[in-house]
């Protein structure tokens, strides 16, 4: 570890203490640290100077830019002990990196978006950020229903070549993550907070997974904790990833509809998966199909709108309704939502013998659940 250094000493006396290959990412953390100043403000100062300049201009020459007193303090005179923290966290036996804005290996499509993080802190195979991603997204408290549709929908994205994208978030984020992992496939986590703090606990075993099988991504420095505006800031990130973003479950003040309105900013496709009327957690997803978002049943409605923008290998119309089971005779006569024994015998005109034994059938091949007051088609 190299020797604590003073907070006033000059920025470029540093290169004597850390290694020569880090000087690019500490200019880019200075810039990353200066308060209250947005990313947008920066890219244009960048059209005028290079990095290096930037960093040693005069201070009436920043004060000309608008520039407040603390914005010029922190850019002349950077806390090059945080810096120093922040570089430790680079380790390659652990998959551990810092990409700035001009690594190579900074993900095209991120520096599509408007405000793009300078930097990405990141843990896993970094190489799933040149990947076509997904983004899927979704309340915190879903439903059983929710739940099963994004560990699915999450499964076939995989197996159609893709990789799912989302928050690592309690609920949809989770299932999303499980499923895509459960196939065997690649998934990406965007967080909050910093990665020495994973948020939420209850993610912790979740998160070592996508380490080992995918990649965990934070544009906040290694120990931030978890501050509540950090997270409405991430899901541009999200969707700024993913050629587009699939909202499975939201309920009208969902976090999940920021993501689907960064999504629109950015010229993302956006998808909803519809859900019972009555169902409040459904409302965000019906409110964004009313406003243009494509209606989703299945794996080929996302494949199919994808499939000119990325080089993934989509999935023909016959190839993917082969992903769903034929259709029994009896299902159609069975909604997503509680249906009874009453119900399905009125609307079938079959008689009670022969649908019960159907229904046995449904039950063994997983297309429906029994419950105590009926059947809920799968």
């Amino acid at each position: 570890m190299a020797r604590k250094v003073s907070i006033q000493q000059n920025l470029f006396d540093l290169d004597d203490i850390l290694p020569t290959t880090t000087e690019q990412i500490k200019r880019w953390m200075v810039l990353d640290a200066i308060p209250a100043l947005q990313k947008r403000t920066i890219f244009k100062l960048l059209t005028k100077h290079s990095l290096h300049e930037l960093l040693t201009l005069p201070v009436a020459t920043l004060k000309s830019y608008r520039l407040k007193e603390t914005q010029i303090n922190a850019l002349l005179h950077p806390n090059l002990i945080q810096i120093e923290e922040n570089l430790s966290w680079i380790d390659i036996d652990q998959q551990r990196d810092i990409i700035c804005f001009d690594d190579s290996r900074y993900p095209a499509r991120l520096k599509e978006i408007s405000n793009p993080p300078l930097l990405l802190y990141i843990q896993g195979d970094s190489q799933l950020l040149a990947t076509p991603q997904i983004a899927l997204v979704g309340s915190r408290n879903c439903t059983p229903y929710g739940q099963e549709k994004a560990y699915q929908f999450a499964r076939d994205l995989v197996d159609s070549g893709l990789t799912v994208t989302s928050g690592l978030a309690l609920g949809i984020d989770g299932y999303s993550h499980q499923g895509a992992l459960d196939a065997g496939g690649k998934t990406i986590a965007v967080l909050g907070t910093g990665l020495n703090n994973i948020y939420p606990k209850r993610h912790l075993k979740l998160a070592g997974q996508i380490i080992e099988h995918g990649l965990l991504v934070s544009e906040f420095w290694p120990n931030s904790p978890a501050i509540p505006s950090h997270f409405p800031r991430r899901n541009r990130i999200i969707s700024g990833l993913s050629l587009g973003v699939l909202v499975v479950e939201a309920s009208q003040r969902s976090g999940s509809l920021i993501t689907a309105r960064y999504a629109s900013e950015q010229n993302r496709e956006i998808f909803a998966l519809p859900g019972s009327i009555d169902n409040s957690q459904a409302c965000g997803c019906h409110h964004l199909i009313q406003q243009g978002a494509k209606l989703v049943v299945n794996i080929s409605d996302i494949t199919e709108e994808i499939c000119y923008l990325s080089t993934v290998s989509c999935l023909d119309k016959e190839s993917a309704t082969n992903i769903q089971e034929e259709q029994h005779p009896l299902i159609q006569f069975i909604d997503f939502h509680l249906t009874t024994l009453e119900q399905i015998l009125e609307r079938s005109g079959i008689d009670l013998i022969n649908v019960q034994n159907q229904l046995i059938e449904l039950e063994i091949t997983g297309r429906i659940k029994v419950t105590a007051d009926g059947y809920t088609r799968c």
